[in-house]
């Protein structure tokens, strides 16, 4: 019987190419992490710092730098990250090279808290801490707030940060022990009485429409309270 040289070379190639592949694979695995990249997504501002990060990783993977890279739980680094209360959502992932890659988007403040605590609002209606690497340009929240319970203060933030008269002429929410809003204005001194969260979109409405008219009036600066909860009118009290 003839021994076919060409089946047993085109084997004998076959086999040492997935040792070969096996081999690097195995080396690969072993390799440690090399370095861990931070890329942040959605907001300008950064409230967390990519040294943040890192220590967030490190403190909860003690051996970060020293561990095979097939010892990591890309699942739990995510999950140890997005625990973090300045963190939305995060994604790790690995490079070829041993890198750790961290795609971390952060929440958005838009509004602040400063009552019994102090702390941010995000745009999901939760609570943020502030952050020692930025302050966030948004409306001041005074009065009675509890921090269990940010359902109005944060349905009337929400209003203002997604409306550009709004967010630019409103600049501090006061709500007393009722649930009654009052709003301060950009360099004016008299008060918004808003009352409850009632019919928010047409108190609003009316608000725009008088601040209009009365700034083409210029007479803004003649009233010490203007009251919104009447229906389809404005109440304005003078100096």
């Amino acid at each position: 019987m003839r021994i076919n040289w060409n089946i047993i070379k085109g084997l004998f190639l076959l086999g040492l190419v997935v040792f070969l592949y096996a081999f690097s694979s195995f080396k690969n695995n072993e390799r440690s992490v090399s370095k861990v990249a931070v890329q942040f997504t959605g907001n300008d501002n950064v409230y967390i710092t990519t040294e943040m990060v890192n220590k967030l990783l490190i403190q909860n993977q003690e051996q970060l730098y020293i561990l095979p890279k097939d010892n990591l739980d890309l699942k739990e680094m995510e999950f140890l990250l997005e625990s973090d209360d300045m963190i939305k959502s995060a994604q790790v992932y690995l490079t070829v090279n041993g890198e750790v890659r961290a795609k971390v988007e952060q929440k958005r403040p838009i509004a602040r808290v400063h009552a019994e605590t102090t702390f941010y609002i995000d745009e999901d209606g939760f609570w943020m801490p502030l952050s020692p690497q930025h302050s966030a340009r948004v409306p001041l929240i005074t009065g009675v707030v509890d921090k269990e319970d940010l359902n109005g203060v944060y349905t009337l933030a929400l209003k203002i940060f997604k409306d550009s008269f709004l967010k630019t002429y409103i600049t501090e929410i006061q709500q007393d022990e009722n649930n009654q809003i009052i709003l301060k204005m950009r360099l004016l001194d008299f008060e918004v009485l808003v009352g409850s969260l009632e019919n928010l979109d047409q108190k609003m409405k009316n608000l725009k429409a008088f601040y209009q008219k009365a700034n083409k009036d210029k007479v803004l600066d003649v009233y010490k309270s203007v009251n919104l909860q009447f229906d389809n009118q404005v109440v304005c009290t003078k100096k």
